[in-house]
């Protein structure tokens, strides 16, 4: 069983240090504005037997990199090939997001969308459907508050479902 290395990626301000703190339980510092990472931090995750390494990339509107918080990010993404990026989404702000969610789903990185800050969106008078957009996407959807901790083993549970999916091919690939 070879390492497994998890990115969480998402716009500025979405709650991914907050998921990598409820992940890793380290205490990076959250802020609330955009800029707060400009460098990708690192943590441990014990997840089913297995030692996960959590990277929390900088906030990032785009894959195309007009930033060194975006270059960082998506250098990460594409050249250091995570096994699993976990697509951190603002669920109020969702349209605006999706954005990167498609650049994400186009480079072919294994992909987990965390629907993240439901309660803000629900407050606003939205009803979201992450069934429906777990349908559309094509990838695994998970609902979240993680400011209050929230769905954040439903998180984990999806993120060993696909980790152990990972682990099946490639055993597969070993006996053919």
């Amino acid at each position: 069983m070879k390492d497994v290395i998890v990115a969480l990626a998402g716009n500025p301000n979405v709650g991914k240090s907050t998921i990598f703190n409820a992940l890793t339980g380290l205490r990076q510092h959250v802020g609330n504005w955009p800029g707060k990472t400009v460098e990708r931090k690192e943590g441990q995750l014990a997840l089913d037997g297995r030692v996960v390494t959590i990277v929390d990339l900088p906030g990032a509107y785009s894959l195309a990199a007009r930033s060194l918080e975006e270059q960082i990010a998506r250098d990460f993404i594409v050249r250091d090939c995570p096994d699993l990026v976990i697509n951190v989404v603002d669920a109020a702000n969702l349209e605006r997001n999706l954005y990167l969610t498609t650049q994400l789903l186009e480079t072919g990185a294994r992909l987990l969308v965390a629907l993240n800050m439901i309660d803000v969106a629900a407050a606003r008078g939205m009803t979201l459907n992450p069934d429906a957009l777990a349908r559309g996407l094509g990838v695994p959807v998970v609902s979240l508050v993680a400011s209050k901790n929230e769905g954040v083993a439903a998180l984990k549970a999806a993120m060993t479902t696909l980790i152990e999916g990972l682990e099946v091919r490639q055993t597969v690939r070993k006996v053919a």
